[in-house]
């Protein structure tokens, strides 16, 4: 009997504690995953793709991890993190939510972890996208493959108390490696992605009051170009495509060398001397009566020159003795 009590008693404690179960999981933590159109932030057009995004919400903070498209060796997914913080602290409607600070220990730990393996070298130039400062810190592995981390805090800064306005403020980090990509192609993306996400109340906006138009609109004298490159700066092709300049090979002329001939010496003069015509054969005697015992068949002598004398031929008639050409 006592001991049937004793468990009566248990029974009832154990219903009154709320002892009974159902059997079922409950997620302790808001986890889940969402299509992409509902991401909260989108890379530039182009790319890298979206390949899922991972949203986690506690209490008015949210957080996505939009997972990219990655094709590189060192191990680990390129994302864009995005995380929306709402009003906290015991007294949030007072002031505007300061910046929190980004220490290097801090990044320099979420470097190893989204990159790890790969040295990374913080960029000490100041850098500015749509929504403001941002720093990066990028680096090559072992196989050459190029990344980057870059973070950026979202905060429109301090108003006064009494505007109870910009409390909000957005965190975003970006993780990227590629095995063909540069870094100056990497930072692109950077400078291109968009916030697509918004604070339900207006006094969340992180990014402050809207900039006024430029002070040049609508005045005299102050012209508006449709870019902010030189307007006509060189000659503009409209309406046709000049040809395309060919360019001729350029021919190089050798030199022609002629060759010094050997010089031919000075010619000789002619000799100089007596010429002495050939004795006559012949045995008739009108030859030798005919007085001038010169041969009928014999050349003619030319004329008495300096350079020529002619000697005549010997008298036969009152020769003493045998002369040349006498009998």
């Amino acid at each position: 009997m006592h001991f049937s009590k004793t468990i009566a008693l248990m029974i009832l404690a154990c219903i009154g504690a709320g002892c009974s179960t159902t059997g079922q999981v409950h997620q302790s933590i808001g986890v889940e995953t969402v299509t992409s159109d509902k991401a909260l932030a989108f890379p530039p057009p182009g790319g890298p793709a979206i390949i899922n995004v991972v949203e986690r919400r506690h209490g008015k903070d949210v957080e996505q991890t939009i997972a990219l498209s990655t094709s590189s060796s060192v191990s680990g997914q390129n994302f864009l993190k995005v995380q929306f913080q709402g009003i906290t602290g015991p007294n949030p409607g007072f002031g505007s939510r300061p910046f929190d600070t980004i220490s290097d220990r801090v990044i320099f730990r979420e470097m190893a972890a989204a990159i790890p393996g790969v040295r990374l070298a913080r960029s000490a130039t100041f850098v500015q996208n749509s929504y403001g400062p941002f720093g990066y810190a990028s680096g090559q592995s072992r196989a050459g493959d190029t990344c980057l981390y870059a973070w950026q805090q979202v905060k429109a800064g301090f108003a006064p108390q009494q505007e109870q306005r910009n409390f909000g403020m957005v965190q975003v980090r970006i993780r990227l490696c590629d095995a063909h990509a540069s870094e100056r192609e990497l930072l692109s993306t950077v400078y291109g992605y968009t916030i697509a996400g918004h604070f339900a109340g207006a006094a969340l906006n992180p990014f402050g009051a809207p900039r006024g138009a430029d002070a040049a609109l609508g005045k005299p004298g102050e012209p508006v170009y449709p870019d902010a490159a030189p307007y006509r700066t060189a000659p503009i092709s409209i309406g046709y495509q000049p040809a395309p300049v060919t360019m001729r090979p350029t021919i190089r002329r050798r030199p022609v060398v002629i060759q010094p001939q050997p010089q031919a010496g000075p010619a000789l003069p002619p000799m100089i001397g007596p010429r002495v015509p050939l004795p006559d054969g012949g045995n008739e005697p009108s030859q030798i009566n005919g007085g001038s015992g010169a041969s009928s068949s014999a050349a003619p002598l030319p004329a008495n020159t300096a350079s020529n004398i002619v000697v005549p031929l010997p008298d036969c008639n009152g020769a003493t003795g045998i002369s040349q050409g006498c009998r």
